[in-house]
């Protein structure tokens, strides 16, 4: 396999790293738990969202250094049971966002399909025809005629930029980032996160370019577990006898924001989706996103079922 000179990790060893044992990979994630431990002097935190991935990261990180706090993003999104776990969790810092959802789809728009797509929509979206930006996200066309994929809008998704509602990836700034850099300048800490490579593209990429421990980017971030699989995460927490959210027992895989539709188009692929198994675990919930916020009307324009009604029409 060739290697590629501006990665830190070459995607084979990735691959290695994903084959092996849940014994050799909890040894490599220590190892680099303990040298972000170690070059902040002890001033890190885990971002904790009270779902599995976190949860395991924490409960590593605490074994590195028992003092490790964490830091929840109480987005006001989170399912009551998250909330509830989260609770349960000593040492774990709440922080709130300065806006609604509700606020930042009115004055952004709506995430969907993927957080790339949605910046690169939202970005057509606000252009002026013909500008460089439109042949950017459109055509793949950067200033001097050279071709790029990756900058451009896959033609699969290229109706949404004509979708009566605004579409943007900026619900992730202002719930998530925003909120961790005003701690972060707040407390001095540096975080760690719990993603991995295997839930998007997107993130084997920035895996592959910076490694687990980013130490040399403008806003250093550390991603531990970065090369582990479900498996090893639903494992781990077995053999440590972990208790977890009851979330994970209603048939949800992810959770996060509850209203959040970023991949919900993949689940469609593999039975029900987040919002389908939402109006049979919380309909109260799900009654307020479809009407109030808007979502059954993105999610018709989108393409992708939102109830189980639905669901029984497709199995006739």
């Amino acid at each position: 396999m060739k290697e590629n000179p501006e990665f830190k990790v070459q995607e084979w060893q990735l691959r290695q790293r994903q084959a092996l044992p849940l014994d050799a990979k909890i040894e490599l994630t220590k190892r680099r738990i303990t040298e972000w431990v170690e070059h902040y002097e002890e001033q890190v935190y885990v971002a904790f969202s009270g779902g599995l991935d976190s949860l395991v990261l924490l409960h590593m990180a605490r074994q590195v250094y028992p003092n490790c706090p964490g830091v929840f993003h109480d987005t006001g999104l989170e399912f009551p049971e998250i909330r509830d776990f989260v609770k349960t969790i000593e040492n774990v810092e709440w922080t709130k966002p300065k806006r609604t959802f509700k606020r930042v789809i009115e004055e952004e728009g709506y995430p969907v399909v993927s957080k790339r797509i949605s910046q690169y929509v939202k970005e057509v979206q606000r252009a002026k025809e013909g500008s460089n930006t439109v042949n950017l996200r459109t055509k793949g066309l950067r200033r001097n005629g050279t071709y790029s994929k990756m900058a451009k809008i896959s033609d699969k998704w290229l109706f949404l930029i004509d979708a009566p509602f605004k579409i943007s990836d900026k619900c992730c700034y202002y719930f998530k980032k925003k909120p961790s850099e005003d701690y972060e300048k707040r407390t001095g800490r540096h975080g760690m996160i719990g993603t991995r490579t295997e839930e998007s593209a997107q993130r084997e990429i920035t895996h592959l370019m910076h490694g687990c421990n980013g130490f040399q980017l403008t806003k250093p971030r550390s991603t531990p577990i970065a090369f582990w699989l479900d498996e090893d995460i639903r494992e781990y927490i077995k053999i440590n006898n972990i208790e977890y959210s009851k979330i994970y027992d209603m048939g949800y895989t992810r959770t996060g924001c509850m209203f959040c539709m970023l991949g919900c188009h993949m689940e469609s692929k593999k039975g029900l989706n987040r919002f389908q198994i939402m109006q049979k675990t919380h309909p109260k919930l799900y009654k307020y996103c479809m009407e109030k916020l808007g979502i059954k009307k993105v999610m018709e324009y989108v393409g992708i079922p939102y109830s189980n009604e639905q669901l029984a029409l497709f199995n006739d």
